[in-house]
Formats: structure tokens, C-alpha cells, sequence
């Protein structure tokens, strides 16, 4: 595919004009004038829709339109996650904005034949609301986005993200003409992202206008910006999406920091885990210095500005920024005390800028709009939205974003459409690993920085886990606890030693060895921990055991005292027994136990299971034809 050579702004308004006229059949603006094609069909192109073979579907449809020679009404295009990835592969056809779920490659003659030939609906695909079974034929009639507002995802699933002219048809890279233009004082664009109250989207909040102004304040002859896209929370996948979607937002952006600070490179540095991720960026990149937006003399102006992308391996500690800076550097990613902070000393001991992709991807619409439009949107201490990875026990699996204080209610019941299996909710673990659970009687806690400090959980980078009755709140804070002790670097002994301190406390209780006083241990090893760590990994380790403490004591003290685990997930606490009543004595449980710990004659009921000898597997569960077995 080649790109014309921009030389000025006048030449990228042209192309913007002309580019829209080919999409504008994706808008439901009908006054635009109509582009030749009468169907857009946009298929998810992103990593779970890929996963479940949408690009199987995208060749099929191709291959078809092209056979029955089509090629004039219809076009289709790959795009970037719509965010409703349980129900993938996802396709939508536009004018009429058809919202297709869980498509084939078997489903495309039926697309085809009826919706594109016939305009007639292809039933079976359609989206059905698990509220109420209701059809739900159009993207704008499902609940799932009804609540959304999408600031950071606004050119996901609707433009191709392997083409850099349609990211400039949505004023793709107008914020960085516009400065360029005008020659805009760095400190005045800075002033703008203040106003905004823009704060980083990767965990700690920290403004993002202030970050900038501390990096430009520095005076060096190399400086840099880095972009961190080394997301590591279970559940978590926001940046991953937004690099698959829409790549160009995140290199206009940094190129902006550039101006802003006085860098003339930066780097991407994204885990190797990513490749789709890692492949429509390095496209990106390729596109953006073949028309002249990146590189030498960018829009024939006396700025220049180069990325790279450096790939990390998947330390969850390269998330903190020395420990990532170590990394891109090639060193060992182990964090460093601060001060100096980055801004002052950070790749090469040189001035460096460090964001998240969320909160990059923010800024080319705030300074398109103005910050007062942004602060008009969520709260006063957070202003603009958010974008969630909703994930566990909830009907609409998938990426959301919302303004800052939407409550939590409504994003579980109205967005995530409820608790699957009608089963009770119980809780919501925000902030990955370094954050707390939030209980049933706090859904109306807004989703902001303050209100989620304040019940001590945090935001993070936005991952969010849906728990209902089902879950153990033990064996929870037990996982969360695992996964931070696994992946310390182990450079700091509170860090190192203290969470497998904690984690060995937690398999005690889990086990059915726990003693009333392991309780206090937990609390007073848990605020040492998070006082001496050196890094923000040590630092919030233990929230996920204080927050479930705080609000699910009751469990633990069943663990520890009744030695039961009333969900019924601590294999050590739990038996599996058979129903002297239901059992039939059919010897298929005898059959598939791994341990012989079954007996019993054929048809002369009930079978027993050893107690002592039982590893609680499970096996026999499901095997039973009459439902006999189970735990308790």
C-alpha cells in the first residue's frame, strides 16, 4: 500500500477530506455524501476474535464478493477490538450497523445471500441481551454500549488500523499539524494537559501535565519518551487493544511529548506476548514515516521525532518505570530508589518522559476538543473516562470505557449485563494484583481515583475481576498474593521475604492449619511490607489481603476455626461424597477414581469413598449419571 508525502498541513487536510468521503457510510450521519460502496462489513481484527478465527471469516467474505463480483456495493475491512470479546468473532455491517456475534466462516453464503443481497437479517447471529433474551439487532440497541462513552477507544472497531489515511479521515494527526503549524510554545500545549486533569492511566494516577512540565523543565542535549505498554494485570488487556486498534492515536501522542519536552526519539516498549499488537504498530510506524508525520522534518516543519519499539519479556515489574527504563537499556528490569525520578535521570542517565498507552491515547482529542471539554466529562478529581477489561463471573466478558464515577453497579449489572447463571455477586477486584476487593454492599461506589483509595482498593491500569458466591475470598487474596510473590525481582528483602511470608500464611489457612493469630501476622506483615518496599510492586502486594480482611474476615475466620471453606473451593477443607439416596451403584465413579479410593458393589448401592485416601480431583463428579457425588 502506498502513501502520499505530506509536505504541510494544507496537504494533510486535503487527504482528511478525501479519506472521510470513503468511510463516512460508518457514521449515522446522513447528510454526508454517500460513497460508492453500499456495505462496510468491519470484522474484529484484534486478539480475541483472532483467536476464534475472524480472519478465516474476513478471506471467506472476500473471497465471495469478489466471486460473485460485488466489489462495487460491498468492502470489508479488519478493524480493532469492538470490546465485546466473549461474543467473538464479531462482525457489523454498515449503513444499517448490523451487530453480528460469534460469526463462522460457514456464516458468510447466509450474510451474503440474505442481509447483502436480500437485506434480510441473519436471525441466529444477532445479539440476545442475557437480561431478558431480547434481540438486539444494531450496535446502538445492545446494553453492553449503551453506558459507554469511548475517549481512548474512538477508533476502535470502526477504522483499519493497517491504514494511517483512515486514522487521519478521524482527525488523525491534526493535533500534531495544528502545533506544528503554529509553532505552539511547548509550555502553552503543557498548560493545556494540566487544565485537563489528565492523570496516567497505568496505576498511580499521577497528573499527567505535571509529569510533562518536570520532564521539559530539564535541560540536557538528548532527552526521551517512552511508552509503557508492558501491561502485566491478570484480566488485563486495554493496551494491548488500543495498539491493535488504533496505533497512529499512540504515535501522534508521543511525538507530541516530544515537542513538548524537547526529545527527538522514542521508544514503545510492549511485551513480546503482543504480536498482533506488536505488528500493527511497527505497520504504524512504517506508515507514519512514509508520508512524513515521523522522522526528519516532520510536515516540512524544523521538528523531528523517531520510535522504536523495544519488547519485553513479561516481567509484571516492568510495569514500574526505572524497571522498565532498565529494560529498554538492556539491563537486568530491577526497579532503583527515587529521587532522581526519570524526568531528571532516566534512559541513559538523560531526562525521559514515561506514560501508559490509555493515557497517551488521550491526548490528541484533548488538544483537538480543549481541556474544558475533557473536564466536563467524569469527576473533579478525575476527569475524562476509563477503559476497563471486565473479566470472572459476568455475562458481558470485554473492554469498556466509561466516564470517571460511573458506579460500579452499573457497570457489573447494566454493562456487564449481570452475574452469569443468575448466581449472587460477591465482589470486584479492582487494580490487578496491587489492588483490593470491593464487596456486594459497595456497588455504588464510583469508579474514580479518590472513591476507590478511599474503600482501599485503587484503580491500576484498569483490570477488573467480576467474583460471585461461587468464589473463595481466601483463595483469592491467596492468588493475587502468588502471582506478586512470583514476580518480584526479588531485589528488595521486604518484597522478596515478605510475600512469601504472607503467601505461606494464606496456604496455612487454606489448608485448614491456620490459628486466629495468623490473622494479626497478615495485617502487621502486610503495612511492613508496603512501608519498606522499594517499588510500587512490594508497596501494593499486600492490598488484596488487607482489603479482604477488611471486608470478608467472616471467611477467614471459617477457614481457621469451623475448618470449612463456605464456597467451597479449598480442596483441604471440602470432602467429596456420595448420596446414600441418589447413588445406583453403577461402579462408574470406582471406575474413574486415579487413586482407587472408591468402593463398593455393582448395583448393590450406596458406593463410599475413602476419606483418607481421596485427592479430591473432582473426577468422579461429572461422571455421575445421576448427580450423586459432590463436595460439601
Amino acid at each position: 500500500m502506498n502513501f502520499k508525502k505530506l509536505n504541510c498541513i494544507n496537504d494533510l487536510i486535503q487527504l482528511k477530506e478525501h479519506e472521510l468521503k470513503s468511510i463516512n457510510i460508518r457514521f449515522k450521519d446522513e447528510s454526508v455524501e454517500k460513497e460508492i460502496n453500499k456495505y462496510h462489513i468491519l470484522i474484529c481484527a484484534g486478539t480475541g476474535c483472532t483467536s476464534s478465527k475472524s480472519d478465516l471469516v474476513r478471506r471467506k467474505l472476500e473471497k465471495e464478493i469478489k466471486k460473485r463480483n460485488l466489489q462495487n456495493d460491498v468492502k470489508v475491512f479488519k478493524t480493532g477490538c469492538f470490546g465485546f470479546c466473549k461474543l467473538g468473532p464479531i462482525l457489523v455491517v454498515h449503513p444499517d450497523r448490523t451487530f453480528y456475534v460469534q460469526v463462522s466462516p460457514d456464516d458468510v453464503d447466509d450474510i451474503i445471500n440474505d442481509h447483502i443481497q436480500n437485506g434480510k437479517l441473519v436471525d441466529r447471529l444477532l445479539y440476545h441481551s442475557p437480561k431478558n433474551d431480547e434481540v438486539q439487532k444494531t450496535i446502538d440497541e445492545i446494553d453492553f454500549f449503551n453506558h459507554q462513552m469511548r475517549i481512548a477507544l474512538r477508533n476502535c472497531g470502526l477504522i483499519d488500523p493497517e491504514n494511517i489515511n483512515e486514522y487521519i479521515a478521524m482527525d488523525g494527526y491534526m493535533a500534531l499539524a495544528n502545533i506544528l503549524k503554529d509553532n505552539t510554545p511547548p509550555k502553552d500545549i503543557i498548560e493545556e494537559i494540566k487544565k485537563s486533569k489528565l492523570r496516567g492511566r497505568g496505576g498511580g494516577g499521577f497528573p499527567t501535565g505535571i509529569k510533562w512540565e518536570y520532564a521539559a523543565s530539564y535541560k540536557d542535549d538528548s532527552k526521551y519518551v517512552i511508552c509503557n505498554a508492558d501491561e502485566g494485570d491478570p484480566g488485563a488487556f486495554m493496551d494491548r487493544s488500543i495498539l491493535e486498534g488504533d496505533p497512529h492515536s499512540i504515535i501522534e501522542a508521543m511525538t507530541i511529548a516530544g515537542y513538548c519536552i524537547g526529545a527527538n526519539q522514542g521508544y514503545v516498549y510492549v511485551r513480546a506476548e503482543y504480536p498482533i499488537a506488536v505488528e500493527r504498530l511497527k505497520i504504524a510506524i512504517e506508515q507514519a514515516k512514509e508520508v512524513g508525520l515521523l522522522g526528519q522534518n516532520i510536515l516540512g516543519s524544523s521538528f523531528s521525532f523517531d520510535l522504536d519499539i523495544r519488547l519485553g519479556a513479561g516481567a509484571f515489574v516492568c510495569g514500574e518505570e526505572t524497571a522498565l527504563i532498565q529494560s529498554v537499556m538492556g539491563l537486568r528490569g530491577e526497579p532503583r530508589p527515587r529521587p532522581p525520578f526519570p524526568a531528571e535521570s532516566g534512559l541513559w542517565s538523560k531526562p525521559t518522559l514515561n506514560n501508559n498507552v490509555e493515557t497517551y491515547s488521550n491526548i490528541p482529542i484533548i488538544l483537538l476538543k480543549g481541556a474544558s471539554w475533557y473536564t466536563g466529562i467524569g469527576t473533579e478529581d478525575s476527569a475524562g473516562t476509563k477503559v476497563f477489561a471486565l473479566a470472572g463471573q459476568i455475562n458481558n466478558t470485554g473492554l469498556i470505557e466509561v466516564p470517571m464515577g460511573t458506579t460500579l453497579e452499573t457497570i457489573v449489572f447494566d454493562i456487564g449485563g449481570g452475574i452469569n447463571h443468575n448466581k449472587k455477586f460477591k465482589a470486584v477486584q479492582t487494580g490487578g494484583p496491587s489492588g483490593g476487593c470491593i464487596p456486594a454492599e459497595l456497588l455504588d461506589t464510583k469508579m474514580d481515583f479518590k472513591s476507590l483509595t478511599d474503600i482501599g482498593s485503587m484503580m491500576g491500569s484498569g483490570g477488573m475481576i467480576v467474583m460471585d458466591e461461587s468464589d473463595c475470598m481466601v483463595d483469592i487474596a491467596r492468588f493475587y498474593l502468588e502471582f506478586a510473590q512470583e514476580e518480584s525481582c526479588g531485589k528488595c528483602i521486604p518484597c522478596r521475604i515478605g510475600t512469601k511470608r504472607l503467601l505461606e500464611i494464606l496456604t496455612k489457612i487454606s489448608d485448614g492449619k491456620g490459628e486466629m493469630k495468623d490473622l494479626d501476622i497478615l495485617k502487621e506483615l502486610s503495612y511492613d511490607i508496603k512501608n519498606a518496599s522499594l517499588c510500587g510492586l512490594g508497596q501494593t502486594a499486600p492490598n488484596p489481603i488487607l482489603s479482604t480482611l477488611k471486608y470478608f474476615e467472616d471467611e477467614f475466620i471459617s477457614h481457621i476455626e469451623d475448618k470449612t471453606c463456605p464456597s467451597g473451593v479449598c480442596n483441604n477443607l471440602l470432602k467429596v461424597v456420595i448420596s446414600d439416596e441418589k447413588c445406583v451403584a453403577c461402579g462408574i465413579c470406582a471406575k474413574i477414581c486415579p487413586v482407587n479410593a472408591i468402593s463398593g458393589q455393582v448395583k448393590k448401592p450406596p458406593f463410599i469413598i475413602d476419606q483418607d485416601t481421596c485427592i479430591k480431583c473432582g473426577a468422579c463428579i461429572p461422571k455421575c449419571p445421576v448427580d450423586a457425588i459432590y463436595k460439601k
